[in-house]
């Protein structure tokens, strides 16, 4: 019971507290102090950038770690997404694009809540796993449930991270984003 209300109480806040479903403690997390404040302004840029040109007409996430840019969510047709790519080159200290934009229907607030449910579970799993493993060093991000796997890990890490989001319940498919530093 215990668990269960402490991953309502993780999903809750994650969809509260920022407007994707993602999630990062900052303690173990290899990039340099830079690299972390660069990620948060290219995210925030990009996110003012989108929502200034398309408004409610998209719904889109944008997540950059390690200067490497995620994008996912939900946009009308193939040129908006191709315009939200260009959009995101042009932020500065950009490094590369993972455009996972789906194009189609704008989800709702309940497969949004699910996927913030799926990343909060795999969260937990991960600082749970008992592994030689920091939680810290992985970003998870899920939409729609496919779940996204970001961080700067060695390959064992990231092994360890890939089998415990896939078998994690709500996850569809996992896709590994990682930079392996082995």
């Amino acid at each position: 019971m215990l668990r269960v209300l402490g991953i309502l109480l993780l999903a809750f806040a994650l969809l509260t507290l920022q407007g994707c479903v993602s999630t990062l403690t900052k303690g173990a997390d290899r990039r340099t102090e830079g690299a972390y404040v660069e990620d948060r302004d290219i995210a925030d840029t990009a996110t003012t950038r989108i929502k200034n040109k398309y408004m409610e007409k998209v719904h889109i996430n944008v997540t950059s770690y390690n200067r490497k840019v995620l994008i996912t969510g939900e946009v009308a047709d193939e040129a908006s997404k191709t315009d939200i790519t260009r959009i995101i080159g042009g932020v500065q200290n950009v490094s590369a694009i993972n455009n996972e934009l789906f194009v189609g229907a704008l989800s709702t607030f309940t497969a949004r809540s699910s996927d913030a449910l799926t990343t909060s579970n795999v969260v937990y799993r991960l600082q749970d796993s008992g592994k030689d493993f920091r939680a810290e060093r992985v970003k998870v991000v899920t939409e729609a449930g496919v779940v996204y796997l970001l961080g700067l890990v060695t390959h064992a890490e990231g092994d360890i991270a890939k089998d415990i989001a896939s078998t994690s319940r709500g996850v569809k498919r996992v896709v590994p984003l990682f930079e392996y530093i082995d």
